[in-house]
């Protein structure tokens, strides 16, 4: 059975910084892409940010310089580093897990989210 469990959403202040985190199990971490998409109140879910099994990084513009993504495969978690946080940036932010081959998807995984707030 294939989970995945984000955390360390919450509430924090504009200009502020969160770490989420997503722990996967039930698949093999290490080939596949591992992104985070989130999705705003009366808006499309989009894509946040992506890491490739090789370690390509690829993000929205919205948050280029200011959101990182790395992974440790070893623990099989996937990290979103948010800085300077902006109210804009509140969200619902999912975990996605996907493996493509010769151009088709394999398979698609989400977790339930975990609700990031930017407010004063």
């Amino acid at each position: 059975q294939v989970q995945l469990v984000e955390s360390g959403g919450g509430l924090v202040q504009p200009g502020g910084s969160l770490r989420l985190s997503c722990a996967a199990s039930g698949i093999i971490f290490n080939i596949n892409t591992m992104g985070w998409y989130r999705q705003a109140p009366g808006k499309q879910r989009e894509l946040v940010a992506a890491i490739t099994s090789g370690g390509g990084t690829n993000y929205a513009d919205s948050v280029k310089g200011r959101f990182t993504i790395t992974r440790d495969n070893a623990k099989k978690t996937v990290y979103l580093q948010m800085n300077s946080l902006k109210p804009e940036d509140t969200a619902v932010y999912y975990c996605n897990a996907n493996l493509w081959n010769a151009g088709r998807l394999v398979y698609e995984y989400w977790g339930q989210g975990t609700q990031v707030t930017v407010s004063q």
